[in-house]
This record gives C-alpha cells, sequence and structure tokens, in this order.
C-alpha cells in the first residue's frame, strides 16, 4: 500500500504525520523560516527515515501529499510582500488599506493608490465603462512607481465585475502575460463576491500581497519533489477545511489553514465523545490558537479580521494569541511578563543552543523538570539545562529575588494563567450549559493543558496520541474541493422565484467541472453541497447554513433551511422572523481522496506499571519544593490504562503534565482523557 504523507509549518516546528496501511509515523523537525521549503523537506527525509526507505523511493510510492504553511500569515505579519499598486474608483481612494492601527507597514503605500472614472449602479448597470487612455495613464504610473502586481477593486463589482475585468483586458493588452516587463492583474470581484466595499478592497489586497512569497515557494516546493520521483500534485490546504493543487490555491484561503485543519480535528475527535460543544486549544512554539464548535457548527465568521484587516471572505474563526513554547519572559516593574513576542525557530529558546538570549516559556519548563533534556522530540534535540537556569536567573529571579526554580514556575503560571483567561473568555461567549469539551494539541499544550483548562473551569481534555502534530495530522483527513460564491438576494419562503438561485448555480457547477478536471476528477467523482448566507431583511448582518444541493427543490427543504437560520439568528441575538433572505450561496464540491481514519484498540493486557520509565524531579508547587513524580512512556500506554497526577507522560513529540488532582485515562481511541478529580 501506498504512503500518504501531511505537513504543517509552524512557526518553530514543521510537523509530519505520515501513513501506510495501518502503520502511523509522525515526525517533527525545526522550521527553516528563512526558506520553507527546507524544513517541507527536511519533514519528508525524516519521515522517509522512520519507514527505513529513501526520499525517492517514498515519494515514488506516495499517494497523496497535503500541506498547510504559515507563509501568508508571516508575510502580513512581517510586512514583507509585494508592493502593490490599487486601482479604485475615483472618489474611493480613502477605501484603500493605506493605514495602520499597530504602527506597522501599510499593505498599501498611499501613492499607489490610484482612482480611475467608471460607473456602475446600484443594481450592477454598468453606466460608464472604463476608458484605456485613463486606465493605462493610472496603471502606467503605478508600474513605474514598483508596483510588483496590480490590484482592481472597483464600486458595486461585487453586483457586476465587468468594468473590472474590462480594467484587466486594457491592461494585459499592454503588457501580455509572455511579456517580461508583465505584471499579474487581480479583481476584487474574483476574491469576494459579498457585500462590503473596504473589506472587498482589503481581501483583495491581501490577497496580492502574500500571492508573491507564496507561489514561489510553492512551485519551488513542487519541482523539489519532482526531481525526487513524486509524479502527482502537491495539495494546499485552505482555511475552508478543503485541499487543492497549488495552480487552484488563492493565497487568501491558505491564511491560517493549519489551525483550521486543527479546528476541523477537534470537531471529529470531539464527535466521537458524543459532544456538540468543543473548544479547540493549540499552543505551539509561537502562539496559542482557540478556535469551537458550537452545537456541531465548527466557528465561522463572515467578516473576519486578518491581522487587522477586516475581509469579506467567509473563513474559519480562530483567534491566535502570543502564548507559546517560545515565547519570551521578562520582568517590568517588578511583575513577570510573558509573550507576546517570541523567540521563534532561530534564534528560539536558550535551550536549543542556537543563539537565543531571552529566557522563554520552554526554558523555564526545562528548569522545573517538566522536560528531559535528553529527550527532547524523542532525544533528537538535547537541551541545554545549564544555559537555560542561567538566562532564567539573570533576567527573571534575580531581579525579582527569588530562586532560579520558584523564577520558572512564575513563568509557567504566569503564561498559564494568561491562556486559561482567554480560555475562560470564550466559553462565556460561547454560553454553552454545563462544560464544553476541551481538544487540545500543538507540541507545547499537553505540558500546560491541566493548569490552563482549571482556570477556564473545564474539567475534561482530551488529547489524541498525535496531538503534537495535530494540524497535519488533522489535514489526512481532509479531502479535494473548492467553493464558489455567488450573489442571490432572493425571499427565503416557500413561495420564492429561485429562478435566480438556479441560474447561479448551473453557473457555479460549470466552474467546478472545470476546476475539478484539473484536479483530476469529473463532476460524477464529486459531492455537491451549499452553504447558504441568510440574512433577516433591512439587516446586514447574517448566518451560514449548510444545506443539501436541491434543498430549493421541496417545500420540506425550504422549511428546514428557513428554521436552521431563525434559530442560529436567535442564537446570535437576532430577531426570529419569517422575514428572511437569501443574501448569499456557496457551492461546496469535495472528491475523495485517500486520508487516515482512527480505529478502535482493544483493552491492554499489560499493567501501568509496564509503562513507567522511572521518575523525575520536578518543582510545581513552593510549599512542597521539588517532589519525585513518575514518569511514563506514551508509547506504552493502551486502552484501559489509568494513572493519577501528579505524572509526567512522554511521547517522541511532546510531554504530558497530569497536574496534581488530573487523572488521565486511553481510552478505546488512544487518546489521552485528562479529568479534574480534586481542588489541589
Amino acid at each position: 500500500m501506498g504512503y500518504t504523507i501531511d505537513i504543517d509549518t509552524g512557526g518553530t516546528f514543521t510537523d509530519g504525520f505520515f501513513v501506510s496501511g495501518d502503520r502511523v509515523e509522525p515526525v517533527k523537525v525545526p522550521t527553516s523560516p528563512h526558506d520553507l521549503t527546507i524544513c517541507f523537506l527536511e519533514c519528508i527525509k525524516a519521515g522517509a527515515d522512520r519507514f527505513g526507505v529513501t526520499v525517492e523511493d517514498l515519494l515514488y510510492d506516495t499517494e497523496i501529499i497535503r500541506f498547510s504553511n504559515t507563509i501568508g500569515t508571516n508575510t502580513i505579519i512581517q510586512r514583507d510582500g509585494s508592493r502593490l499598486g490599487l486601482l479604485v474608483t475615483a472618489g474611493h481612494e480613502k477605501l484603500a488599506p493605506t493605514a495602520t492601527h499597530d504602527g506597522k507597514s501599510p499593505l498599501v503605500d498611499p501613492e499607489m493608490v490610484m482612482g480611475i472614472e467608471e460607473e456602475t449602479s446600484a443594481t450592477g448597470e454598468v453606466l460608464r465603462a472604463p476608458e484605456t487612455k485613463g486606465v493605462m495613464a493610472a496603471a502606467q504610473e503605478l508600474i513605474d512607481g514598483g508596483a510588483r502586481c496590480l490590484v482592481v477593486a472597483l464600486h458595486n463589482s461585487d453586483l457586476n465585475p465587468e468594468n473590472e475585468r474590462a480594467v484587466r483586458r486594457i491592461i494585459k493588452q499592454e503588457y501580455p502575460r509572455d511579456f517580461l516587463g508583465s505584471v499579474p492583474v487581480f479583481l476584487s470581484a474574483d476574491i469576494s463576491g459579498r457585500p462590503g466595499e473596504s473589506e472587498r478592497i482589503n481581501a483583495a489586497a491581501l490577497n496580492a500581497y502574500i500571492h508573491g512569497k507564496l507561489v514561489n515557494m510553492l512551485y519551488k516546493a513542487g519541482e523539489d519533489l519532482r526531481r525526487r520521483m513524486y509524479g502527482k500534485n502537491l495539495f494546499i490546504v485552505h482555511n475552508n477545511h478543503a485541499v487543492a493543487r497549488v495552480a487552484k490555491t488563492r493565497a487568501i484561503n491558505t491564511y491560517n489553514s493549519g489551525p483550521a485543519a486543527g479546528l476541523m480535528g477537534a470537531k471529529v475527535t470531539g464527535s466521537v465523545y458524543g459532544s456538540g460543544d468543543i473548544i479547540s486549544a493549540d499552543m505551539g512554539g509561537t502562539s496559542f490558537d482557540l478556535g469551537y464548535v458550537q452545537q456541531n457548527q465548527v466557528s465561522y465568521t463572515l467578516r473576519p479580521d486578518v491581522e487587522g484587516f477586516p475581509v469579506n471572505v467567509p473563513m474559519v474563526e480562530i483567534k491566535a494569541v502570543g502564548a507559546g513554547g517560545g515565547s519570551i519572559a521578562s520582568v517590568k516593574d517588578g511583575v513577570i511578563q510573558v509573550g507576546p513576542q517570541s523567540a521563534g525557530a532561530l534564534p528560539g529558546p536558550v535551550c536549543f543552543d542556537l543563539g537565543g538570549t531571552e529566557p522563554t516559556v520552554t526554558d523555564a519548563d526545562l528548569v522545573l523538570g517538566v522536560f528531559d533534556p535528553g529527550y527532547f522530540l524523542g532525544g533528537a534535540m538535547a537541551l541545554n539545562l545549564e544555559k537555560a537556569r542561567a538566562v532564567l536567573e539573570e533576567k527573571i529571579a534575580d531581579p525579582l529575588g527569588i530562586s532560579v526554580e520558584e523564577a520558572a514556575l512564575s513563568v509557567k503560571k504566569t503564561i498559564d494563567d494568561n491562556m486559561g483567561k482567554e480560555l475562560l473568555s470564550l466559553r462565556n461567549r460561547l454560553g454553552s450549559q454545563g462544560s464544553p469539551l476541551l481538544v487540545v494539541y500543538g507540541g507545547a499544550g499537553p505540558a500546560h493543558c491541566c493548569d490552563t483548562a482549571k482556570t477556564a473551569g473545564i474539567r475534561k481534555i482530551v488529547m489524541t496520541p498525535f496531538s503534537a502534530v495535530f494540524s497535519a495530522y488533522s489535514s489526512s483527513g481532509m479531502d479535494v474541493g473548492h467553493i464558489y460564491y455567488a450573489r442571490t438576494d432572493v425571499p427565503l419562503s416557500e413561495t420564492s422565484d429561485f429562478s435566480t438561485l438556479l441560474k447561479a448555480l448551473e453557473r457555479l457547477k460549470k466552474e467546478a467541472q472545470r476546476d475539478m478536471r484539473g484536479e483530476g476528477f469529473t463532476l460524477d467523482d464529486v459531492s455537491l453541497s451549499l452553504e447558504l448566507f441568510v440574512r433577516k431583511n433591512g439587516e446586514d448582518a447574517g448566518v451560514k447554513v449548510d444545506a443539501p444541493y436541491d434543498f430549493h427543490g421541496s417545500p420540506e427543504g425550504i422549511q428546514g433551511v428557513a428554521r436552521e437560520a431563525q434559530r442560529l439568528l436567535g442564537k446570535n441575538g437576532g430577531a426570529v422572523t419569517d422575514d428572511l433572505y437569501l443574501n448569499m450561496v456557496s457551492l461546496v464540491v469535495q472528491a475523495e481522496v485517500p486520508h487516515f481514519d482512527v480505529k478502535e484498540m482493544p483493552l491492554s493486557q499489560e499493567g501501568v506499571a509496564g509503562a513507567k520509565k522511572g521518575v523525575r524531579s520536578v518543582f510545581l508547587d513552593r510549599e512542597k519544593g521539588l517532589q519525585e513524580v513518575p514518569v511514563y512512556d506514551r508509547s506504552c500506554l493502551g486502552h484501559g490504562h489509568r494513572l493519577s497526577g501528579p505524572a509526567l507522560v512522554e511521547s517522541e513529540q511532546t510531554t504530558i503534565l497530569v497536574s496534581d488532582g488530573w487523572s488521565m485515562f486511553v481510552d478505546q481511541f488512544n487518546n489521552a482523557v485528562l479529568e479534574e478529580v480534586s481542588a489541589t
């Protein structure tokens, strides 16, 4: 049987999830921020080593590779994307993202925004087409100003994109694609057909801003694979829980794709426990990412905020907090602060011995005894305990007049409290009855989950055996797919005329047929479903309702959608009403590809004592001081094993800290279930 490979690049580590038949091999390698193709290939090499084959043999027999990455996110954060030229309707220049509130560089420099004369009515009728002379004068000025790509975002183009397309035709007549001086031209209508002009401009600008770096890296990664005997497509994970090949990927769809994959995996994990209310918490090296599932609906936003820029491209909602293993600790005015700044992959925590000079959470965990300096990543990376102690003493302990161990514990308690408060805030926002299930993952999450959950009043935590590479593991369940949007603006009732909807769906199906053929599938190979964006008449805010493709063909189908929309509008604070409008529709097209399925395990015949590796001195309580706690090998723990905290459970990718007052049980899915059993 062939292999499947799923890779997720984070800010500190790149995770791989390799499967062949019933054999699974998760791996972690350091991320190479200067060139992500390096860690991408190093991850594949590590996977090949696990199976005892060459990279070429592995790739030759690989059925699919799915890849999520942080290129787009990092490009926006670091403001090192392409220099843009933006063409807008004359008089709308102030809507351009030429200023920020955080002191960072804008997406578009003010001098790189040009207005052109054109007009489209509020119903989408073209009243004035753009003129060739004016368009070329504006475009040429932007190109002469250093624009590496042009973005066209005209008023009312969400209703009719014809004027935007005309602008592109004019520019391409002067700069054909095969000319060396040609620049890409992006249309806002291709990125979003939803209302909200400034949000649409932002979305188009963000897409163009990250496009150059992303396409260069992904095509290079694809070429590297072909040179090593991989003859299939490289599939890119999107933030809409599907994957697509590079040529059919829009840059903005990769934003937060790893965390979005993780949330979908958390939903699948929680579903086996019958839980409809789930919070996902991903603590990696750089950030603490929170998502949720409420009443079996994944957190979803119609107007997401992308690093401070509101956009109208619907996507999974993830909240990222600057808290991770690499978060830097400092003392200010006698108070310990942790994050949001991170040491990242390079130089990383001081204990990595790669040039780091600031104390981090990982350094503190090492000093506390949570991590074994000789068994980090299964021994693949040795940690320098002496350097970690020295930097904590210099930067934290001495300024506060406390011991190194007390300083390390204060760092841990500070970040656990910070994350716990964020978790509590999300829990309160959801307003769930009882306690939601918490699915924890990320390389650093298992070492901090108990105390973080306790602050939020959550008493049950689930971690899969692949929690340290969870986003990569989660993408292994994703299929190839695309989402297509169209405006409809029709009443949602049994007496409505759905001819506008039917015409839109027919057009979208033709687009889907073209794209899926390029992916290697016909429409007979795919499933079709709809996402309906429903609002109350006269209001802008709306909700997303999942629906079968043919819902409009029966009164029962229409009534079912209306009832679900009313429920969601009521939950979101809106009035429950029959006065509903179907504002937009999206066609979801997916084709199944090989993916990993979790299998149930029989009860273990061995006792839990057989999994014990030994004991380790830890400092987790000022009053108790150093304590000897048992250390267990996660690979030796099976279905039915139970242990009580305090205890440490080590795997090759992460360490679980079972705190005092908590227990851990391994269930039939080989998941670690942690529950608070008493107050400490």
